[in-house]
C-alpha cells in the first residue's frame, strides 16, 4: 500500500478542494454572482458567469499538457501544486470584498480561482502512481473521491447558517480557510520534488517540446487512445448532467433554492457511498468493468429523468445518479493510470485533464439547443443519454482495465 500518511494526505487534499467545488463552483456562488453581483433580470449574470467559466477552462485545457511537462522536467511538481492551490485560496478569500455591481472584479477573481483549482488537478492526480502500488490504485483513487464528497457535504452544512443570515462574505472566507487547512498535510507528506538539474527556462523549453511528444505518445498507444475517446464522450455527459441538474430540477419540477441545496447534499452523500462501496471492486473486477456498470446506470438515469414528473421521484433518480458519480470518476482515473509510463505522470495526467476539461463543451451546447428547439428540458436530458451510450460502446473495445492480481505489494 506504500506510505499510509501520503495516501491520507492525498485524500485530505481532495477533501480540501471539494469545499471549493461545492460552494463556489456548483451551488452558492454562481447564483450569488449572477443574481446579486451582476443582476440577472436580462440574463447578464448568466452571460458573465458563463464567460468566466469558459475562459478559465480554456486556459487550463491549453496549458495543462505544457505545465505537466515542465513539472516533470524541472522536478517542481509539488511546488506547482502549491502555487495553483495558493492562487485559488487567495482568489476565493478576495471574493469577500466583492459587492453588488462589481461584475468585472468578480469575473477576474473567479477566473483566477478556477484556474488555480482546475489547473492544480494535473499535479494532484499525478501523485497517485507514486503513493499507491499499481494493484491498489483503484481503491486509493476511490478513497480520494469519497473523502472529497465528505468535504463538499461539510462545507455546505457550514454555509447554510451563514447564507440564512445573508453573510455571504463569511461563506467565501470559510471556504478559503477550509481549503487552506486541509491541504497542508499534502504539502508536508506527499513525495518531495526531485531536482533534475535543469533550470526553469530549460525545463520549460523541454516541457513545451515534450507536450507535443506526449500527445503523439498517447496517440500511438492504441488502447489509451480508445479510452480517451470513450472518456471524452461519457465525461461530457457527466459534466452536462452536473451543470444542468439543478436548473432542470428548478425549471421543470419547481424545486426551490433550499430544496436544491438539500438535493445536492443527498447526491454528494450517495456519491460518497458509491465511491466507498466500489473502491475494492475497481481492483478486483477491474476499472473497465466498473466504468461500464456506472455508464449503464447513468444512461438509465437519463431515460428515467425524461419521464419523471414529481419531486419525490426526482430525489430517487438523483440519488441513483450520485451512486454512479463517484464510481465513474474514481474508476476512470484508475484505468487511465495503467497507460502512464514511469517518470511521465504529470505529462500524461495533463492530457487526461485536458480531455476532461474539453468534454465540458459539447454536452451543454446539445442540451441547450435541444431544449430551445422543443421548448422543453425533457428531450434535452434524454439527448444526454447518447453521450453515455457512445462512450460505453467505445469503451468495450479498450483491451485494458481488467481485474488486478491482488498479491501483497513488494516492500
Amino acid at each position: 500500500m506504500k506510505n499510509k500518511r501520503q495516501i491520507l494526505s492525498w485524500c485530505l487534499f481532495d477533501f480540501a478542494n471539494s469545499t471549493y467545488s461545492a460552494v463556489i463552483a456548483a451551488v452558492i456562488f454562481p447564483v450569488y454572482y449572477a443574481n446579486v453581483i451582476v443582476g440577472n433580470e436580462a440574463g447578464a449574470g448568466d452571460l458573465w458567469w458563463g464567460r468566466a467559466v469558459s475562459l478559465s477552462m480554456a486556459f487550463v485545457v491549453l496549458t495543462s499538457p505544457i505545465m505537466g511537462g515542465i513539472a516533470d522536467y524541472s522536478g517542481l511538481r509539488k511546488r506547482f501544486l502549491f502555487a495553483y492551490t495558493l492562487l485559488c485560496i487567495a482568489a476565493v478569500a478576495f471574493l469577500s470584498f466583492i459587492t453588488k455591481g462589481m461584475a468585472l472584479e468578480g469575473f477576474f477573481l473567479i477566473v483566477l480561482a478556477n484556474i488555480g483549482m482546475e489547473g492544480g488537478f494535473v499535479f494532484y492526480n499525478s501523485f497517485l502512481t507514486d503513493i499507491a502500488h499499481k494493484d491498489y490504485q483503484g481503491r486509493v483513487s476511490a478513497w480520494g473521491y469519497a473523502t472529497g464528497y465528505a468535504g463538499s457535504i461539510l462545507s455546505l452544512l457550514m454555509a447554510i447558517p451563514l447564507v440564512n443570515r445573508g453573510s455571504f462574505d463569511l461563506v467565501w472566507i470559510m471556504v478559503s480557510l477550509l481549503f487552506a487547512v486541509f491541504s497542508v498535510p499534502a504539502f508536508i507528506f506527499l513525495p518531495q520534488d526531485k531536482k533534475t538539474g535543469l533550470k526553469t527556462v530549460h525545463a520549460a523549453s523541454k516541457g513545451l517540446q515534450d507536450a507535443w511528444k506526449t500527445f503523439i505518445g498517447v496517440w500511438k498507444k492504441k488502447e489509451a487512445r480508445k479510452f480517451l475517446a470513450a472518456y471524452l464522450f461519457y465525461e461530457d455527459g457527466v459534466n452536462t448532467v452536473i451543470v444542468f441538474s439543478s436548473i432542470f430540477a428548478a425549471t421543470t419540477l419547481g424545486f426551490e433554492t433550499k430544496e436544491l441545496i438539500l438535493l445536492y447534499l443527498v447526491v454528494q452523500m450517495t456519491a460518497l457511498t458509491g465511491a466507498f462501496v466500489m473502491a475494492r471492486p475497481i481492483d478486483t473486477w477491474g476499472p473497465k468493468r466498473v466504468v461500464t456498470f456506472a455508464l449503464v446506470l447513468w444512461t438509465t438515469v437519463s431515460v428515467l429523468a425524461f419521464f419523471v414528473d414529481s419531486k419525490p421521484a426526482f430525489w430517487l433518480i438523483a440519488s441513483i445518479a450520485g451512486l454512479g458519480l463517484g464510481t465513474v470518476q474514481a474508476a476512470s482515473r484508475a484505468l487511465f493510470a495503467e497507460f502512464v509510463p514511469k517518470g511521465h505522470e504529470s505529462e500524461y495526467f495533463g492530457v487526461y485533464s485536458m480531455v476532461g476539461k474539453t468534454s465540458a463543451v459539447a454536452g451543454p451546447l446539445v442540451f441547450g439547443s435541444v431544449s430551445a428547439i422543443y421548448g422543453s428540458q425533457r428531450p434535452a436530458i434524454l439527448s444526454i443519454a447518447l453521450f453515455f451510450i457512445i462512450g460505453l460502446t467505445i469503451l468495450q473495445y479498450v483491451k485494458s482495465g481488467g481485474p488486478k492480481d491482488l498479491q501483497p505489494p513488494p516492500e
